[in-house]
């Protein structure tokens, strides 16, 4: 009988502070703990990175089977990425000034990346608009100043450029929650806005990337949640005032603003409106059995 292979050591890794969380098989080193400082195979090659947790349940690997965790990252290697880390500014500024002269204004060098050990360095830049550009005479130019480097241009959209480049935010924090938090993006609707009755007035639900604002996504379960048992915009209810139709809809309060057959615009409480359709069909049920009954009798 074959014997079963035990199941890998699953562990979730980060590149960056605030960046996304990758996971790699660690059953080369069973013994790894979070907070270590590991060296793992990627497609780009070998990086450096921190183990931040060991999920219970992992995603599925997307290649089919984890890329490994090779070893432990030793003390020169992580004195070696800080060291390559504080030139990445000045390969910023040398960046944007042959950016300069190509003429390239559209393109925005947002930050540079070396890898661990200097072998890589990649340059983040985001295209403004829909123009189209060639990079190709920067690349060149770039490798010629940094010949023992691998250099790479990789375009990022707007709103990872709001994340690195960082700034208050809409709502008066200091940092915008892109740039504190948030380490992944995920997709944001104008659904999200209308289901939380917020206004739809672009300046107040776009963020600084230029985007819907990440934030709208914070309450939508519990909006949603909220709203399950509340009667929509648009449909006719009976309240203690008589009949009237819903113009909107508080749902964390749990109360409905409904205009009046008079033109009045009333806010009542959940509670206190019936659906007019269910009251009219529960009124008709209650006729019909007491005209049956006074049949039966």
């Amino acid at each position: 009988m074959a014997k079963k292979k035990n199941a890998p050591k699953v562990v979730g890794v980060r590149f960056n502070e605030i960046g996304k969380l990758y996971h790699f098989d660690a059953s080369n080193v069973p013994d790894v703990k979070a907070g270590e400082y590991v060296i793992v195979s990627t497609s780009r090659g070998r990086e450096l990175g921190q183990i931040m947790n060991e999920p219970k349940n992992p995603p599925k690997p997307s290649e089919g089977s984890w890329k490994q965790v090779e070893r432990r990252a030793t003390a020169r290697e992580l004195v070696m990425q800080r060291t390559w880390k504080k030139r990445e500014q000045d390969e910023v500024e040398a960046c944007r000034k042959e950016v300069s002269k190509l003429g390239l204004k559209a393109v925005k060098i947002a930050k540079a990346e070396y890898s661990y050990d200097g072998s890589r360095l990649t340059f983040l830049y985001h295209v403004e608009g829909e123009e189209k550009v060639d990079l190709k005479q920067l690349h060149s130019n770039l490798r010629k100043s940094n010949r023992d480097t691998r250099i790479e241009l990789r375009q990022i959209g707007p709103r990872d450029m709001a994340k690195i480049l960082g700034g208050l935010g809409a709502c008066g924090l200091e940092q915008r929650c892109c740039s504190l938090f948030i380490n992944e993006f995920n997709p944001i609707s104008i659904r999200m806005a209308k289901a939380q009755s917020i206004s739809l007035n672009p300046q107040e639900i776009t963020g600084m990337c230029g985007r819907l604002r990440c934030c709208l996504l914070y309450e939508h379960k519990q909006y949603l949640e909220a709203r399950k048992n509340l009667p929509k915009r648009k449909k006719r209810v009976i309240t203690p005032m008589g009949e009237g139709k819903v113009v909107d809809v508080f749902a964390l309060k749990k109360t409905l603003i409904v205009q009046m057959e008079d033109g009045r615009k009333v806010e009542f409480s959940a509670d206190e409106v019936e659906p007019y359709d269910e009251a009219r069909a529960l009124q008709a049920k209650a006729k019909q059995q007491g005209e049956n009954f006074n049949n039966s009798e």
